[in-house]
Order: C-alpha cells, then sequence, then structure tokens
C-alpha cells in the first residue's frame, strides 16, 4: 500500500500544494506551525474520512477559503486507486469520491488507504484517560473492519439521542416513552462492539507482548486486559448473551440515567489497562516503560492490520522520534524497514540517511531532496 500523489487545496493552512511520495520513508522538516503535522492529518483524512484532531470539519478549511479539497493517488490492492474528499466551512456536507465515484460514508473508503498515526501524545496514552485508549483502539478497528465502523457509528448517533432524551424529559416527561427503543438498539449494538473489541485487545495484546520482548531484551512480561461493563464476564461470548449482560446493567442504572440525566452503562465507558509483570502501566509504569509499552501497541497495531488487509498500512510518526532517547529512536526505525513512512521533525539535518526529504515552510514545499536509505 502506497500513497503515491498528494494535492491539498485549502486544507488548513496549504493555499494549494502538491507533491510525489516515495514508496519508502518520506521526511517532512521545517519548523514549529509550518504545516508538517496538518500534512500528516491530510493523509489520515483521505484514508478513513476523520481527522485525529478534531471533530469539526470546519476547522480544516484554511481561513477565507471557500472549501478545502484533499485528492490522492493510491496504490493499493494490486491497482492505482483514486480518493478524494471535499471539506466545506459550513453545515454544508462533505463530499467523499472514490475512484470518481461520490460515496455516502467514510466507511466506503475502507481499504484503500490505511495508516497508523504515532503522535506524542501516543507515548503517554497508557496513562491518561480511557477516552483516549479507546481511541487507538477505534482508529485501526474502524479500518480493519467497515461493519465496526458502522456499528460504532449508529452507537454514537443513539448515545446522543438518549442523552438528550434524558437530559430533556425534565420539560417533556412523554420523551420517556420512547426510551426502552432506544435501550433495546443500545444493547444490540454495544454488543456487536464489546464483542469485535474484545477479539481485537486480545490479538493486539499478543502481538504488542513480542514486540515489547524484543524491546527490553525479555526482561518484562507484557500482557493487555480489556475492561467492559461489570455484567459481562466473558467479552468473547456470542452477541446474543452480551445484548443480554448489557441489558441487564442497564435495567440496574435506569434510576441512576434518570437522576443524572445520562447514559450511564455502555460500551462507550470501556477501557484497557496495560501490566508489566503483573503490575499496571497507569498505576506503577515509569516513564520509559509507558513509552516503551506505547511503542509496542502501535508496532502491534501496524502488525495486526498487516495481517487482516494483506498490505502494510502507510506508517506516520508525528515527530515522536524527538521524543525518544536514542535507544528506542533506534528501535522504532528498525521497525519500518517495509513499507511507506511519513516523518516529521525540526531538524533538518537529523536523519539525513532516510528516504526523502520534504522541507514544508508556511504551507508550501520549498525543497525536496532524496537520499537511500
Amino acid at each position: 500500500m502506497q500513497l503515491c500523489e498528494l494535492s491539498l487545496q485549502g486544507f488548513r493552512n496549504y493555499e494549494k500544494m502538491e507533491f510525489t511520495a516515495q514508496p519508502g520513508v518520506n521526511l517532512i522538516v521545517g519548523d514549529n506551525a509550518q504545516g508538517k503535522t496538518n500534512l500528516l492529518e491530510a493523509i489520515v483524512y483521505l484514508g478513513s474520512g476523520r481527522s485525529f484532531r478534531t471533530q469539526k470539519s470546519s476547522e480544516l478549511v484554511r481561513f477565507g477559503a471557500d472549501f478545502a479539497d484533499i485528492s490522492g493517488k493510491i496504490h493499493s490492492q494490486e491497482r492505482i486507486q483514486t480518493l478524494r474528499a471535499v471539506i466545506f466551512p459550513a453545515a454544508r456536507p462533505r463530499q467523499l469520491y472514490r475512484n470518481g465515484v461520490k460515496k455516502k460514508s467514510a466507511s466506503d473508503l475502507s481499504g484503500v488507504l490505511n495508516t497508523v498515526l504515532f503522535c506524542p501524545e501516543d507515548l503517554m496514552v497508557l496513562k491518561t484517560g480511557a477516552a483516549a485508549r479507546r481511541k487507538l483502539g477505534d482508529c485501526a478497528m474502524c479500518q480493519m473492519r467497515p461493519n465496526y465502523d458502522a456499528a460504532l457509528a449508529e452507537y454514537t448517533r443513539l448515545l446522543e439521542q438518549k442523552n438528550r432524551i434524558l437530559k430533556d424529559r425534565f420539560e417533556n416527561p412523554a420523551l420517556l416513552e420512547i426510551l426502552p427503543e432506544y435501550n433495546q438498539r443500545l444493547c444490540q449494538v454495544g454488543a456487536l462492539i464489546i464483542s469485535y473489541r474484545a477479539r481485537f485487545y486480545e490479538s493486539l495484546g499478543k502481538a504488542a507482548s513480542a514486540y515489547h520482548g524484543q524491546f527490553s531484551g525479555g526482561a518484562e512480561e507484557f500482557s493487555l486486559h480489556y475492561h467492559t461493563v461489570s455484567t459481562i464476564k466473558d467479552p468473547m461470548a456470542d452477541v446474543g448473551v452480551l445484548t443480554e449482560n448489557l441489558r441487564e446493567h442497564m435495567q440496574a442504572h435506569a434510576r441512576a440515567e434518570l437522576e443524572s440525566g445520562s447514559c450511564l452503562t455502555g460500551p462507550h465507558r470501556d477501557d484497557f489497562d496495560v501490566r508489566l509483570d503483573g503490575l499496571s502501566v497507569k498505576q506503577f509504569g515509569s516513564q520509559g516503560q509507558t513509552r516503551t509499552a506505547a511503542i509496542s501497541l502501535k508496532l502491534a497495531q501496524r502488525e495486526l492490520m498487516r495481517r487482516e488487509l494483506g498490505e502494510e498500512p502507510v506508517l506516520l510518526l508525528d515527530d515522536v522520534l524527538s521524543e525518544l532517547d536514542p535507544g528506542r529512536q533506534d528501535f522504532v526505525l528498525n521497525q519500518i524497514t517495509s513499507g511507506q513512512v511519513f516523518i516529521t521533525c525540526c531538524e533538518i539535518g537529523r536523519f539525513t540517511k532516510l528516504g526523502q526529504t520534504i522541507q514544508i515552510r508556511k504551507g508550501q514545499i520549498v525543497s525536496t531532496d532524496s537520499a537511500c536509505i
């Protein structure tokens, strides 16, 4: 899988830009606030229809521009394909195209350009709140499983509507009459999400354990543990069983939900934790252990996607190497000998032996140089 060409118009700080990417390493250099991360954001959006930085599409449109246009030519699934996203600053819906054909949703883009992003915030993902860890898993699963993407979108919509009912019922008690319908569907879709997550996290944990073993020289035992609602004892159970487990949990929290005005039960509160030699990284891990475990998770994510999809996903490293000590830098770089990689950094001469170097200044490419790895 390879991004061959990328074209931007009116996206973030890019007025107009085009470049040809190399199949190996593409090193993007420039000072802070010049557009390096914006470039990676455009690549991720092109493949997934989502930004990893904002949920507001209007923020992606350059100030004063009528629209933002992201277009790319990709070698994927043994042929050349094209993707395009046109984003508008107001309430007008975006337009997504795959091979020139307009598509209804982001799930229709799945499989053409898969990416694995690693940014400085990810280095401490195991120390932050549960939302960041759910996002890590969801981003991978949405690319690997279009049905998961659709289920997650439906669950998010149902959850927002249920929360609205719970909040508005104080002024309009009649809304509670439709609440059972939402609860039923939330349990059904939520059970499907939990089933997907349980299987994904089991595979992710095994793959990450192997990477961490290499990283630590076998000095630490890595394990990943998935946590969902308390009534689910076996998240690998049949979806029908999980649905009943969720219903039981929801019924037990019905009064609390009415009092709080929000949905308190379901996979939107899921989490996972990583343990080294049985001790939680979140509670007891040093900074070095936390970063090593996070790197292992990201490399494992890339490995699972390669196995599942049959192609190496594009790896995006957003200024992450500058946050690592030399030993961890070397370990990461040793893992990217295959597939296409985009690396951003501020120091122009730091990785001079890595493939193509693209220098960015104020949303413009000012130079491009190639070197052998």
